[in-house]
Formats: structure tokens, C-alpha cells, sequence
């Protein structure tokens, strides 16, 4: 797919003759997270299959549906699911969303993950706040010929999560009584897991919790003046001195456990926002 303004509008057009209308808030709901769509009220869900342009989601954790439907006073949008650098897809791909999601008038982005934690005061199934990331990714979502009409070519990263958001985040999980952490995400291309020593070096570089998912999304979010705010839910644990091996089914256990509070925390956020 050659990105354009008009793929995009043609798979706007589509989603609003699916009754897709105007949303303020989109939220991405990472590996083993899918409770937020239980806080949509009046949902319209599309698979992502039926989606012109769309990619087909092929983590086997991953629904791939678009949910649309309102929470408090606010039209929002959900992504059961996201698209990763290791299934095969461009970052063009990995982001088209994030464009659609703008032009039916998105302004605020929230995204979930799991991560594993390689700051070992970290536990499995912790909020971690996202703060700051690092990209190690091998392809950047803005690279290739600059089209204007879909913004800047140099966008400046000085801060891709913002500041109000997280203010408003930390004080709604501090009402609700939910232990929150702040940290410093990776990205990584995966979707193998990390040797030990790849662990001390992620470590050494600032990380706190690694993933491979996210800063694709928050990239172009900031190209586009969509204002972010992400968590992490903590589901291994990657102390380099006792290493054990990868359980998927323990990390869909963990972040399913630590997903309601989380959904209970966005959906504060997107009511206060009323």
C-alpha cells in the first residue's frame, strides 16, 4: 500500500457509512488487554478484515476489531488489537490507523502494552506509565518521500507523551487506589525474546521495560498533533542473573488480571475530560 490522502480518505468514507462518525478519543489495546471495550457503551464493532487498507491483525491474542461507541459524553474509538514490525507489515501499515483515527477527528491517543521489565523493582502484572521511549525499531513510520498534506517531515520527540495526560493519569489511579510506576520504554523489532546479555544492554541504555509495539503509533500520533499517553502492564519479569523461560500463556494470564484496572483508569481519564 502507497500511503496517500486519498487511502486514507477512502477508508474514512468507509467507516462512516458504517456509522463511524466523529471521535475525540482512540485507545489501542495491547497483548492479552481487551476489557476497555466493556466500558463502551452503544458499540459498533468492525473487524479490521472488513476494513479497506486496513492489515489483518496475526498475533493469535490479538481480536483485530475496531469498536466504536461513546463513554461518559465522549465518541471514542477502540483497536482490539495493533499491527507489529515482526508480522511483516511496513510502518506505514503499522500506523494507518492513527491517520484514519484523525481524520474522523481524534485529538487524544491512549495506548496499552505488555512489557517485560528489566528494572528489577518491577512485578509482574505493575502499571508502569510511559514517560519517555526508546526507539530501536529499523524503520521509522515518516521515512520515504514527504507528502505535506500528511505533516512535517521532522517532528520534533521532545515530548511524544504529554504532560497533562499523564498528570491527569497518576492522579486518577492514585483515587482509585492503583499502584502506578513510571519508566522508560524500548522498542524492539522481536518477536524473539531477549538473550541475557541483550537484557544488561537494553538496561544499560536508560530502558526500564522493553516491547515491541507503540512508538510506531506515538510517532506519527505526533506528527499529526495527537496528544499521547501510554502504560504498560508488566507480564515477565527479565532479571539477566535468573533468566527463565518465556510462559505466553502466564503472560496472557497477567496482563488479563492487571487489564480492569487499567480499563478503569482510562475510562476515568476520558470522563474527565467531559
Amino acid at each position: 500500500m502507497k500511503l496517500s490522502h486519498e487511502i486514507i480518505a477512502q477508508t474514512t468514507s468507509f467507516l462512516r457509512e458504517y456509522g463511524v462518525n466523529e471521535a475525540t478519543v482512540a485507545i489501542i489495546m495491547g497483548t492479552g488487554l481487551g476489557e476497555m471495550v466493556h466500558k463502551i457503551d452503544n458499540p459498533i464493532t468492525i473487524p479490521f478484515a472488513k476494513i479497506p487498507n486496513f492489515p489483518e491483525a496475526t498475533v493469535e491474542f490479538h481480536k483485530g476489531n475496531l469498536v466504536y461507541g461513546q463513554i461518559g459524553e465522549l465518541k471514542v474509538i477502540a483497536l482490539q488489537g495493533r499491527f507489529h514490525y515482526y508480522e511483516g507489515y511496513t510502518m506505514q501499515q503499522i500506523t494507518f490507523p492513527i491517520r484514519v483515527m484523525k481524520e474522523l477527528g481524534v485529538r487524544y491517543l491512549l495506548l496499552s502494552n505488555a512489557a517485560g521489565a528489566m528494572n528489577l523493582s518491577y512485578k509482574k502484572g505493575d502499571l508502569v506509565l510511559i514517560e519517555d521511549h526508546i526507539n530501536l525499531l529499523p524503520d521509522n513510520p515518516l521515512r520515504g518521500i514527504n507528502d505535506p498534506a500528511l505533516g512535517q517531515r521532522f517532528v520534533d520527540m521532545s515530548e511524544p507523551y504529554d504532560n497533562v495526560l499523564i498528570q491527569q493519569i497518576e492522579q486518577n489511579a492514585v483515587s482509585q487506589n492503583v499502584p502506578l510506576k513510571k519508566g522508560i520504554y524500548i522498542a524492539v523489532m522481536g518477536p524473539n525474546l531477549e538473550t541475557k546479555a541483550e537484557y544488561r544492554w537494553l538496561r544499560s541504555m536508560g530502558a526500564d521495560m522493553v516491547g515491541m509495539s507503540t512508538v510506531p503509533e506515538v510517532i506519527v500520533a505526533n506528527q499529526i498533533g495527537i496528544k499521547c499517553a501510554a502504560v504498560s502492564v508488566i507480564t515477565d519479569e527479565c532479571d539477566p542473573n535468573n533468566l527463565k523461560p518465556i510462559n505466553i500463556p502466564e503472560i496472557i494470564e497477567v496482563a488479563g488480571r492487571s487489564d480492569k484496572l487499567l480499563s478503569n483508569i482510562f475510562t476515568a481519564l476520558i470522563k474527565d475530560m467531559e
